[in-house]
């Protein structure tokens, strides 16, 4: 008898789960629309506003992520899918790419890239990279690693630094999961560090915002010095909810995941009376899914007089609503801090009409000759987007 109990028991089990999968899968085929996601490939034809102009700068990357402008004027970028630094230089002047130059490769998925008094600094899943190449000739001569406990990766495994005007070194780790109490404090969270600069290790941690349950864009504002993220809100609210956002984070803020969301949506399973009060509220909310990466300020003086000192963010693409959004280039004018005008959108074509994509952009950067460099990780490509004469 006592075996027959149990047996039930387990088939009851079974089914229960059988059950819940499926009421799952027919959720999530009313929530997520894959066209985007594993349509082909290929050069975009991406539509900007008049008076510019958009270019292949570089392709054959694998997977490119974020960009930085070195020292050298050299755009360098994070060339995830070969576990590499690339630097693409344009020494003839044709405003194209004249080959891809390995600076450091062996790194595990690398995302962003720092030069930093004498050397690159590179997060990479586990951690942050030092890479110095001494002898100058374009080739890191050595690689230290300064931390490598960033792990196990979870749900969002990039990792992105920025270095604060003090010297600090922050890193920004997503959450291990959609919506769920961390235990580490370092995930949904930006972390800051003593300056890395002689070390061998970074020391001196200390949380430095919590909340943020996927903060993949940092940007130092170059007036005011203060931090910018990206956050991706999580999933599963519907097509709408919640919002993506853009913060200025304060050092020991608190700014809501998982009980609270874009400032004001409480979490249908972690949100409590009052969760929302004393988070930190965003400085800008966009279409939820969109994905928001990269952003960057407009420092360069190639472009307008209008577009001085606006912030450009790269909108990655949604994954999980019915009708896609994302897949752009976006632009919030500001003056100074303040945003003085709704999102609108600066760069569009990824997305097509039938909701397949040819690219996913990620990061949006200000190269040495004032124009906007965005990088495709599904194509492969480095966009060149410029004003015209």
């Amino acid at each position: 008898m006592q075996r027959k109990r149990l047996l039930y028991g387990l088939l009851g089990l079974i089914g229960i789960c059988m059950v819940t999968a499926v009421a799952i899968y027919f959720y999530a085929r009313q929530r997520i629309n894959f066209a985007p996601l594993i349509s082909d490939a290929e050069v975009a034809n991406i539509t900007v506003p008049d008076g510019f102009a958009v270019q292949i700068f570089a392709d054959g990357l694998r997977g490119p992520r974020f960009i930085a402008v070195g020292p050298d004027g050299v755009l360098y970028v994070a060339d995830r899918g070969n576990d590499r630094i690339v630097a693409l230089p344009d020494t003839n002047g044709d405003d194209q790419a004249d080959e891809i130059r390995v600076l450091a490769d062996g790194l595990n998925n690398p995302h962003n890239m720092i030069y930093h008094e004498g050397a690159w600094y590179v997060a990479v899943t586990e951690g942050v990279v030092r890479l110095v190449d001494e002898d100058g000739d374009g080739t890191a001569d050595s690689q230290t690693t300064l931390i490598d406990t960033y792990l196990p990766p979870g749900q969002h495994s990039s990792r992105t630094i920025a270095f604060l005007p003090n010297g600090r070194l922050l890193i920004s780790a997503g959450s291990t999961c959609n919506v769920c109490e961390e235990e580490d404090p370092r995930r949904a969270a930006i972390t800051s560090y003593d300056s890395p600069v002689g070390q061998d290790q970074l020391t001196g941690e200390q949380v430095y915002a919590t909340g943020l349950r996927n903060a993949v864009g940092l940007a130092i504002h170059p007036e005011t010095g203060q931090l910018w993220v990206t956050n991706n809100g999580r999933d599963l609210l519907g097509d709408d909810l919640p919002p993506e956002t853009v913060y200025i984070v304060e050092e020991g803020s608190d700014y809501g995941w998982p009980s609270c969301h874009s400032g004001t949506v409480l979490d249908p399973e972690f949100g409590f009376a009052g969760a929302c009060e004393a988070v930190g509220q965003p400085i800008v909310s966009m279409q939820a899914h969109s994905a928001p990466l990269g952003l960057t300020f407009y420092t360069g003086d190639a472009f307008p007089p209008e577009y001085q000192g606006d912030l450009f963010i790269a909108f990655h693409g949604s994954w999980n609503r019915r009708v896609p959004t994302g897949y752009k280039v976006v632009r919030v004018p500001l003056d100074g801090s303040s945003p003085i005008g709704p999102v609108e959108d600066f760069a569009t074509g990824w997305l097509n009409s039938d909701t397949t994509s040819n690219g996913r952009p990620v990061d949006v950067t200000v190269g040495a000759d004032g124009a906007l460099y965005v990088s495709d990780d599904k194509g492969g490509f480095i966009y060149r987007i410029y004003a015209e004469p």
